[in-house]
């Protein structure tokens, strides 16, 4: 049966979420998004709510306009920014071309509050696909050389969008340019979108294989060949090491 969606406001909201808070699981949460002192997440707050919870918020809520959800994207639990975001990309992907560009521009004007992975993933593709008049690309192309880890992450996981149109360019030159980065969730969001990427387009993944997996990241190499086959994920493996001087490199 399809969710009663309720128009409200946010303060409604807000007090459901608070209905369903849960310390314990508030606590564990706490620690999977490593939110202490000097971590990626660190000072964010949790009620304690489930993915499926908040799944089922967003359906019941989904028509909040969009001064509600700029309130509570900005909000100091991470939850309610969650549902905030999994409600803009429901709305997104039904809504004309004039609310989707409002979806984005309130997306980008609070990009601040998409601070952590979860926020990411569950927001980047669908509020940041193409659509005319918008400079996409060039967009992504700063995000993805800004000091800041989160839009680094957005610039990336947006072209999940482009693998999904069996569009591979923007995704290899960004993973290309990523290849630098310091930071593990970093090499985490190359290697699962060159993996995607592979899913549809093993030649485009191999390509980029045999000439930068010498230089990436251990961690971003091995999401990337998660899906070939055990035998090619040893040899690339192997031959991705440091070589001896005069050793073969490795060819797919």
């Amino acid at each position: 049966m399809t969710a009663m969606r309720r128009k409200t406001s946010v303060a409604t909201v807000r007090a459901c979420t608070r209905q369903l808070a849960r310390p314990a699981r508030a606590a564990a949460s706490l620690r999977f998004f490593k939110t202490g002192p000097g971590d990626y997440g660190a000072g964010d707050r949790f009620l304690g709510l489930t993915a499926p919870q908040l799944r089922q918020l967003a359906k019941e809520f989904a028509e909040l306009p969009i001064a509600a959800l700029r309130a509570l994207l900005r909000s100091s639990w991470h939850e309610q920014r969650l549902l905030a975001l999994i409600i803009m990309a429901l709305q997104s992907a039904d809504a004309g071309a004039q609310h989707q560009a409002a979806l984005r521009r309130l997306y980008l004007a609070e990009l601040r509050y998409v601070n952590n992975w979860d926020l990411v993933d569950a927001s980047a593709a669908v509020l940041m696909r193409p659509q005319t008049g918008f400079a996409r690309a060039a967009l992504l192309r700063r995000l993805a050389r800004s000091p800041q880890l989160w839009r680094r992450r957005v610039a990336m996981i947006a072209t999940f969008d482009d693998i999904r149109r069996n569009e591979f360019a923007l995704t290899l030159e960004l993973c290309e340019r990523l290849l630098g980065d310091t930071q593990d969730l970093m090499h985490k969001a190359c290697g699962w979108m060159l993996r995607e990427l592979g899913k549809r387009a093993p030649a485009h993944l191999r390509s980029f294989l045999r000439r930068h997996a010498a230089r990436m990241p251990r961690t971003m190499l091995r999401y990337a060949i998660e899906r070939l086959p055990e035998a090619e994920r040893r040899r690339i493996m192997r031959s991705s090491r440091p070589a001896p001087r005069g050793a073969r490199s490795w060819r797919a």
